[in-house]
């Protein structure tokens, strides 16, 4: 298996430091290939412009989906960009490594899916989205820290549920490319937690990263599962049902 871990922390003594390297030794050991861009270290530009390019479609207006298009198509992206992409086509998982922040990733992993995951079908684009997605037959997992507790996560905490947290990277970035999305790894508030409980949490995702192949997998709609205006076709036929009843008028007494 080869794998590719995006590591988005600055600091290489933090638990997600820790976890990088747990993954990436517990990988080689196994014999499995291990490809790391960590983003701080590299100083990987964040900013999504002009200088994405080698190329330009359009020097008077800036649009970034026809530029990428047009680099698509005229081996145009710029040299840092195209490393990244090669690591994304050679790997067969990828691991977003990232301490969630403001409910999100940091600015420079989003920066980097700015950049990376382009369109004019090189990422995606041209029908290809979703279960159809340029990326479909690799599996993509966020492994990431929380300063706060699991009830704060839960349905009814403070912050509302994880899931729906990370929806938008799980379903949005990952999925919408065409990665199988395995089940987020958590580890909560490891500020807080004992030595015993990190190296248990380490020993714990050692397991996970060696397991990739086989770990649970979130399950999404596929496209055939939609109508035409991108509404799940049971919801529609749940949708009419309620339109039809609430049509219906009851008659007085």
């Amino acid at each position: 298996m080869r794998v590719f871990v995006v590591h988005a922390h600055p600091e290489p003594k933090s638990f997600n430091g820790a976890m990088t390297r747990q993954a990436t030794e517990g990988l080689t050991a196994a014999g499995h290939e291990v490809a790391v861009s960590d983003l701080y270290a590299m100083g990987f530009n964040a900013v999504s412009d002009r200088r994405n390019f080698t190329t330009t479609h359009d020097p008077h207006y800036y649009r970034q989906e026809s530029e990428e298009s047009y680099a698509a198509a005229h081996d145009g992206f710029s040299s840092d960009i195209q490393a990244e992409m090669d690591k994304l086509f050679w790997c067969d998982a990828l691991i977003l490594q990232f301490p969630l922040w403001w409910f999100g990733v940091p600015a420079i992993l989003k920066g980097w899916v700015d950049r990376v995951f382009a369109s004019g079908g090189k990422i995606y684009g041209g029908g290809k989205w979703f279960d159809r997605g340029v990326l479909a037959g690799k599996r993509a997992m966020c492994s990431t820290t929380i300063g706060g507790q699991p009830p704060m996560y839960s349905a009814h905490g403070l912050s509302g549920p994880i899931s729906t947290i990370l929806f938008p990277i799980n379903h949005g970035m990952l999925y919408f490319t065409g990665f199988t999305v395995v089940e987020p790894f958590i580890v909560h508030a490891p500020r807080r937690i004992s030595c015993e409980d990190r190296a248990e949490y380490l020993a714990r995702y050692r397991d996970r990263v060696l397991g990739l192949a086989t770990a649970p997998t979130i399950s999404y709609p596929k496209l055939d599962d939609y109508d035409e205006q991108f509404v799940l076709k049971s919801s529609q036929s749940t949708r009419n049902q309620l339109d039809l009843h609430s049509t219906v008028k009851t008659p007085r007494p």
